[in-house]
């Protein structure tokens, strides 16, 4: 395997972020957990596709969509390439990541998104944003941890508990998609979605080359 080269690191309020380059691909680290890579945007991509599909129909021309982290930016262009996105939203705590897509390499995979007019990125944390703002959404897909069981920091688990999915059912409209991107399935995270009163709680499979295959939760708002 090819070893990687550390193209920048930062530390924030949130400690280590890490951008490095193995071969033709590039990785985010953070606090030495391995967050993403552009190797395969399959999982990203299902992300925003399972969300859009689970809209009712007549929600989907003109839908806005809340995306929990910016990461490679795989989900974003897939967001913008979708015309039927009337609003893309995304939140990012890491200034180091915007800064890698607005003037550094990932630019190449989320240039054409973040020209978009429909694109707003946020540099919040996604979890006092969801708790102070009032604005609604279509659709909430988190790409923030590797999972609802393996969060890249504490402060993060809280969005995984009641509390937290209330304040994702908020920040809904009736009716509206709550898709939440996983290394692994999680039943007990299925259970919390039906506790905190969604409906149509199912998880998607995304094969992947070895180990147990990703995943995205996918919930309703009911109406």
């Amino acid at each position: 395997m090819t070893s990687p080269v550390t193209l920048d690191r930062r530390e924030g309020p949130y400690g280590e972020v890490v951008l490095r380059r193995r071969a033709e691909h590039y990785e985010i680290i953070a606090n030495g957990t391995f967050l993403m890579d552009t190797s395969d945007g399959r999982s990203e991509r299902l992300l925003i596709d399972a969300a859009l599909a689970a809209l009712p129909e007549e929600s989907r021309p003109g839908a806005s969509v809340l995306i929990g982290g910016l990461g490679v930016g795989f989900s974003l262009a897939h967001a913008a390439a979708d015309p039927r996105w009337g609003r893309i939203v995304v939140a990012e705590r890491e200034e180091a990541i915007i800064d890698w897509h607005r003037q550094g390499p990932l630019a190449a995979i989320s240039g054409a998104a973040l020209a978009d007019p429909r694109t707003v990125i946020l540099h919040t944390d996604l979890v006092a944003y969801l708790r102070a703002t009032t604005d609604t959404y279509d659709a909430l897909c988190l790409d923030i941890d590797n999972g609802p069981d393996w969060t890249v920091t504490e402060d993060n688990e809280s969005l995984y508990s009641a509390e937290g999915l209330a304040s994702c059912a908020a920040r809904l409209n009736p009716g509206g998609i709550l898709a939440v991107w996983s290394a692994q399935p999680s039943a007990d995270f299925e259970e919390s979605l039906r506790n905190a009163g969604f409906s149509g709680v199912r998880t998607e499979e995304i094969p992947v080359a070895r180990g147990v295959p990703d995943v995205v939760h996918l919930a309703v708002r009911p109406g």
